[in-house]
């Protein structure tokens, strides 16, 4: 298995060597700016094996992260434009693709997104099973999981609070998960503003 650690951020070789891995297929543990998920190239065949991983419906879509706006505009996303406001950020917004709706994130790491840049729009589910507690660093996974991963990117821990979701597909936004509390009263704010 493939490791890399991380104090503060990958350097231009890893980020290449890292989405080069990601590109080739391969399921990665890999912190976004709240927990640890499972990443993978957005395809049928890698969101299967996500979901087996998890011992998860495949029914139960995963969150698309994306480098920008721009790169979930050109699968087709129709993204509302308070959310040009507010992302990057630990927000995760059900939006519009066509007569589809799924769940999308621009991630608040830089480095997230110059990996994202290299290897298109990922899909990204948490690492741990459902009902049990966020991975909050590698050392948690569970031997299970760790078993079926090809790469771990190692960034120390993370704060452990899921980020926030909203609905965007109404005619209001509604809350389904409200996020670290000093970010959803922001991001509240400035929904407020745009009503």
């Amino acid at each position: 298995m493939k490791r890399w650690v991380v104090r503060g951020s990958p350097g231009a070789a890893e980020i290449e060597e890292i989405a080069a891995v990601i590109r080739s297929g391969a399921v990665i543990l890999m912190p976004t700016d709240t927990i640890y998920g499972l990443h993978a190239m957005a395809t049928d065949e890698s969101a299967a094996r996500i979901a087996q991983i998890k011992d998860r419906d495949e029914v139960k879509r995963f969150v698309t992260i994306a480098a920008s706006i721009e790169q979930l505009e050109s699968l087709g996303a129709e993204v509302p434009p308070v959310l040009r406001d507010i992302w990057p950020a630990p927000l995760t917004a059900v939006i519009r693709r066509g007569a589809q709706s799924f769940a999308a994130r621009v991630p608040d790491l830089q480095w997230l997104r110059d990996i994202l840049q290299r290897t298109g729009p990922l899909i990204s589910t948490s690492a741990n099973r459902t009902g049990e507690a966020p991975i909050v660093e590698p050392a948690d996974l569970s031997p299970e999981l760790l078993r079926e991963i090809n790469a771990i990117v190692d960034a120390g821990r993370r704060e452990g609070k899921a980020s926030a979701i909203v609905d965007f597909t109404g005619t209001e936004p509604r809350f389904i998960r409200e996020g670290e509390p000093r970010f959803t009263q922001m991001l509240r704010k400035t929904l407020m503003k745009n009503l």
